[in-house]
């Protein structure tokens, strides 16, 4: 996919309902109550009737589309644009593109963003790299600087990215994420000198602990930890040169976003297959986005 098919295949509603409904019912309409296949369509509203539970709904009924008044040839432009941009894409330049409100565009990154999110990911193996970043808030004039936020990351080699917004910088913390998403067939596990890694590391896996030292150098043969450091790289980049700022509330979904568009880097249906994650994902009320955090309790 390309923006010059987007902008012709795409250009109008019914292009984009035949487009989502070949793709959430690839055989024949199903009613997402009952799952009856008895279904009548209401063509002046888009919408479809069940025969058998009398329920009326449309190709958008119960996914993140659910209530949008936008039109769909814009949310297709704007997951392109997501899809596409190496860095990720800011709110306000989605504002400038489609010609909409700021708060249309926010809300419509983060409902793109929530479908990105991996639910059903595999554990990591073979060779993984492991390594950890601070994110820092820029301070308002007459503020102190907003708490550091850390992020670990856990690449496998050839193979997926894991950015995963931790609490703190503990072992403890660090090695909770670590059982969460390293599987029984990793083979090798390279990190810096850190001290938190061998308390972090379980016995299985601190056999196969290697470091690299990079107060010295950067690599010694296969030990060095240079591909989870680019994403780091990257993701920073996004975070000070598009997006700009990023509270700790939602850090975790442009993380989210960063590992999709980076795992799926090299998927030729990548487009296609954003908007059937967006098609199965639930609606993201902007209440619930916009709700204030929970503090947390006290130590």
């Amino acid at each position: 996919m390309n923006i010059t098919n987007l902008m012709t295949d795409f250009d109008s509603e019914a292009e984009c309902r035949a487009y989502m409904e070949e793709l959430r019912w690839p055989k024949e309409v199903e009613c997402p109550r009952c799952k009856s296949k008895a279904i009548s369509r209401i063509k002046k509203r888009d919408q479809f009737d069940c025969d058998s539970c009398r329920y009326q709904f449309s190709v958008m009924s119960g996914t993140i589309f659910h209530d949008s008044h936008l039109a769909l040839p814009k949310w297709f432009i704007a997951v392109y644009l997501l899809c596409e941009s190496k860095k990720g894409m800011s709110a306000c330049q989605i504002q400038r593109m489609l010609g909409v409100s700021y708060k249309t565009a926010w809300y419509l990154c983060h409902r793109i963003r929530e479908a990105m999110k991996e639910t059903d990911d595999d554990k990591l193996g073979g060779t993984v790299e492991i390594d950890e970043t601070y994110i820092y808030g820029k301070p308002r004039k007459g503020r102190r600087r907003p708490k550091k936020q850390v992020v670990i990351g856990l690449r496998q080699r050839n193979g997926d990215l894991r950015l995963v917004h931790a609490a703190n910088g503990k072992a403890s913390t660090v090695r909770a994420i670590l059982n969460q998403h390293l599987g029984a067939h990793v083979e090798a596990i390279m990190t810096d000198e850190s001290t938190i890694y061998p308390w972090a590391l379980n016995k299985m896996q601190k056999k196969s602990h290697h470091t690299i030292n990079h107060k010295r150098e950067y690599a010694v043969g296969d030990v060095h930890t240079n591909t989870v450091e680019s994403a780091f790289s990257l993701l920073k980049r996004g975070i000070f040169g598009t997006w700009h700022k990023v509270t700790a509330k939602h850090l975790p979904a442009y993380l989210d976003e960063m590992c999709f568009r980076f795992n799926n880097r090299k998927n030729p249906y990548l487009f296609r297959d954003t908007i059937l994650k967006l098609i199965k994902t639930p609606n993201l009320e902007y209440k619930e986005l916009t709700a204030q955090q929970a503090e947390p309790p006290a130590a």
